[in-house]
């Protein structure tokens, strides 16, 4: 259940009805399509949202921008969707003639749109079957996988390692990778075994929480500068400043807590603070 959305801030000019055209095929493309074999009721559809901001229109049908990716999840038992993913993408860029079709087709490189489209919704399901089982989401983090492979002859941006540390190519390698099982860990522990159990046993799933969140200071330790932790904290770090605030919980267990996410997310030390304020 894909929201589309398609800012043109920078763009003149008065041909708006494409950016119209553009946003409806594409909510079609990642709704209508058969990600899986899952069937999947209207109620049980992954909430997201895709928000393309052009920046330049560089040809008459090519486009140059940024694409915002959320991705969110129920907790049980709760009227609340924690945000499972929230990155943005700086290396868009894509041919687009209006009206044509939205085709791909897996193993071959046709449109650098498509074939973005077609791996962010692989990775949106990825981090979502993720958390609610573990490791869940392997087949089709290895889906985006197989469509960056297949993009490494593109001349668009954001499929190849050389290009970036942050990219499209680094995002699915850091969760496939088995050095890094620790993230596929963490996504279970923090959902299923955290949030999902906080309605009924709220201390037991707070700790499956820390539990989580100590395995990614091993991680931390291990390469402080991985990219998926960036994007971890950029997603949960409100929530868990939220969840570690609660005055139920003991001065001890906040501090602990408190002086493991300054290590990890130390940009955001200050915010942390605020755990250990809260009254």
């Amino acid at each position: 259940n894909c929201m589309v959305s398609i800012n043109t801030p920078k763009v003149e000019g008065t041909e708006r009805k494409i950016y119209e055209t553009l946003q409806n095929a594409i909510y079609e493309f990642m709704n209508n399509r058969k990600w899986t074999n899952y069937n999947f009721k209207d109620a049980e559809r992954i909430e997201c949202t895709v928000l393309i901001t052009i920046n330049d229109r560089i040809g008459a049908d090519e486009f140059r921008g940024t694409m915002n990716v959320v991705i969110r999840r129920p907790v049980l038992n709760a009227a609340y969707n924690s945000v499972l993913l929230n990155t943005i993408d700086k290396s868009i860029q894509f041919k687009y003639v209006e009206y044509q079709p939205l085709d791909f087709a897996e193993g071959s490189f046709t449109s650098n749109l498509t074939s973005i489209l077609a791996y962010y919704s692989y990775t949106i399901i990825g981090f979502y079957f993720d958390s609610f089982s573990p490791s869940g989401g392997s087949a089709f983090f290895q889906k985006a996988q197989e469509i960056v492979n297949t993009a490494q002859n593109a001349s668009e941006p954001g499929w190849k390692a050389f290009e970036s540390e942050k990219n499209r190519y680094w995002l699915v390698n850091n969760y496939l990778s088995p050095a890094n099982s620790v993230l596929r860990d963490f996504a279970y522990r923090y959902h299923r075994l955290g949030l999902d159990q906080m309605y009924e046993k709220v201390d037991q799933g707070r700790n499956s929480i820390s539990e989580g969140i100590e395995l990614l200071q091993g991680l931390y330790n291990a390469r402080p500068g991985l990219y998926a932790l960036q994007l971890i904290f950029d997603a949960k770090r409100d929530e868990i400043i939220n969840i570690y605030s609660d005055q139920r919980v003991a001065p001890m267990e906040k501090s602990n807590i408190v002086n493991i996410l300054k290590e990890i997310d130390p940009g955001s030390s200050s915010k942390y603070q605020a755990i250990l304020d809260a009254k």
